[in-house]
């Protein structure tokens, strides 16, 4: 390697030492107990001269229902109605109701609130079926003569390989439905530390994954990680249930399971791509990355709007629990356990095929080397090293926006329907439309790189990126003028970041390592990911206002802080330094491409 390059590295490594240590500096700094986790408001919100809290009490009752004007409500004799005005709360407020009959005054306890129709659940479902049919039947093709046998055969192997993992992230992200006021629910502050440490868990597993991926193979460990991630989530199912946490606090019992769980996911993204590196040829792995890119986007859809119906359908009482959160992928994920362990294949070859030169960094003479080898091979490689920390960067920000702008929707009020369509809808349909900007950027950013970079994955990614760091600039303004448009711009921002990571991750890992290295590469690559989002979480976890807090009396109560925009500010400033390292790094590696041999110029 030259001095230059040496240098380069030893720069970016001391880069990733301060953030490192400025997150944990940050988190450790004011890391919540389990018992204040629920009481304290956010360090940035509590005046210094605050009176001590109350202690917490644990016979309070259960809150007041608000009844707000628009909501829908049912009544027994006049049936489904509009609530125009309210006055009081819970059982004692008068509500004025438009019925079809006509406007009627009631009380509070003698209606019930509508419950979500199945058109208002079948309505983003049919969104996403339309917009993935179009998507794929305009997907460019890249003609290198596979014969309509193996095509097909193609989409036997890496459909249910692909929806495995889409059902990973079920797996993954339906932590983030496990933060809310129901028994056993996470706080703010204890989800951000059971998601640090998973993401932490998650980086780390890679060192060991990787290599085993390219040992046994990603049909091997695809099944590992369906089985593995499936019995952690039957686990957490059972905790929240039973209330047992083994003699752990549920915040060390979750973050051990949700731990043990990351572990098994982190096959995932490794067996994905280092299967689909041997189907298909460098010239075809841009429009796959697109597919990567929906794949990862159905499973946010199934993570953030399904298991918020689990919740919704399953949690109807104080006091109820939310294990189906749990059990449901569980189920899922052991169900794609079996049809991977039937159609899924390495190679074409096990599938009757012939195999194929597939144009990457891929010597055909190339000598068997050591793991450490191959470690020191792809971690001083000038281009995979550069993606990695371009990777970090992104892994901080993909999470900044999928984990925060929910809580932001709702501290806000965003997520309320009386807010008008332009500011509600996007938080009202968070998975739905996080979706739908993930398929989008996904094929935007493989079809573009395919066809009109030459294949090369660095310039789109900045152009990406630049979308990104006007994104995050954005929201600044936008805090204190309009805080309704922000879903739009996080929306903007989640098609580029998640266009990035299906072109780096899932494509140039393939491209500059060779087949034979992807499992590493992959693994490389992606645990820089999750260094990036573990920096976060701690990050977030610890700046951002609690959505609640212990009131006067010892009882929970809405925390007036997590209202005031001015306490987000943190959220959007975090993300533009970030932003604005993995623009300049894209930048940095624009004319590279694949050679020969995994190399780059």
């Amino acid at each position: 390697m030259s001095a230059r390059s040496s240098k380069r590295g030893r720069t970016l490594a001391i880069v990733l030492v301060i953030e490192l240590a400025i997150g944990a500096a940050v988190w450790f700094s004011s890391m919540p107990s389990d018992a204040e986790a629920q009481s304290q408001p956010a360090p940035s919100s509590a005046p210094s001269s605050a009176p001590a809290t109350p202690e917490a009490r644990t016979d309070c009752p259960p809150p007041a229902k608000s009844w707000k004007p628009k909501a829908c409500v049912t009544h027994a004799e006049h049936g489904k109605g509009t609530i125009i005005a309210a006055t009081g709360k819970g059982d004692t407020a008068e509500l004025i109701v438009e019925f079809d009959s006509g406007q009627k005054t009631v009380t509070g306890k003698s209606v019930k609130a509508c419950k979500r129709s199945l058109s208002d659940d079948l309505l983003p479902i049919g969104i996403l079926i339309v917009v993935i049919t179009v998507v794929i039947i305009r997907l460019p093709k890249v003609e290198l003569g596979h014969t309509t046998a193996f095509r097909k055969r193609r989409l036997l192997n890496w459909l249910p390989l692909g929806l495995s993992y889409s059902f990973l992230y079920f797996g993954r992200y339906n932590i983030k439905m496990f933060q809310g006021e129901f028994e056993g629910g996470l706080t703010a502050a204890q989800y951000g530390t059971v998601f640090g440490v998973g993401s932490a868990v998650y980086g780390l597993s890679f060192l060991l994954n990787g290599p085993l991926t390219d040992r046994w193979g990603g049909r091997r460990t695809i099944l590992i990680a369906t089985m593995g991630s499936g019995f952690a989530n039957a686990l957490m199912g059972y905790m929240a249930i039973s209330g047992n946490t083994f003699g752990m606090t549920p915040t060390v019992a979750f973050a051990v399971a949700f731990a043990i769980n990351m572990y098994f996911q982190s096959f995932g993204a490794v067996s994905i791509v280092k299967v689909n590196a041997a189907w298909f040829h460098l010239r075809e792995r841009g429009t796959f990355g697109g597919i990567f890119g929906i794949l990862i986007s159905l499973g946010l859809y199934f993570a953030y709007d399904v298991g918020k119906r689990i919740v919704e359908l399953t949690v109807t009482e104080k006091g109820d629990t939310a294990q189906w959160l749990f059990w449901i992928p569980a189920g899922i994920l052991w169900i794609f356990f079996v049809l991977s362990y039937i159609f899924v294949r390495n190679q074409p070859s096990d599938a009757g095929h012939p195999n194929f030169d597939l144009g990457d960094g891929q010597k055909a003479d190339e000598k068997p080397l050591t793991v450490v080898q191959v470690f020191v091979k792809l971690l001083t490689h000038p281009v995979i090293l550069v993606i990695s920390f371009i990777e970090l960067c992104s892994g901080f920000l993909r999470q900044a926006i999928l984990q925060w702008g929910v809580d932001f929707g709702k501290a806000l009020g965003l997520n309320d329907e009386t807010k008008g369509w332009f500011d509600s809808f996007v938080f009202q349909n968070w998975g739905m439309v996080s979706c739908i900007a993930g398929i989008t950027g996904g094929i935007f950013a493989g079809a573009i790189s395919d066809h009109l970079f030459q294949s090369r994955r660095s310039p789109i990614s900045a152009v990406l990126y630049g979308i990104m760091l006007v994104g995050a600039i954005a929201i600044v303004p936008l805090l204190s003028v309009h805080p309704g448009a922000i879903g739009w711009v996080v929306v903007a921002m989640s098609m580029a970041i998640i266009g990035v990571h299906g072109m780096l991750t899932a494509t140039a890992s393939a491209d500059f390592a060779g087949k034979k290295n992807t499992g590493m590469a992959v693994g490389i690559i992606d645990g820089f990911v999750y260094v990036g989002s573990t920096v976060q979480s701690f990050l977030y976890g610890a700046m951002l206002p609690a959505s609640k807090i212990t009131g006067p009396d010892g009882c929970p109560m809405t925390n007036p802080e997590a209202s005031n925009v001015s306490n987000w500010m943190i959220w959007p400033a975090a993300m533009i330094p970030v932003a604005l390292v993995g623009f300049a790094l894209s930048l940095k590696i624009w004319n590279a491409r694949a050679t020969k041999g995994g190399g780059g110029h």
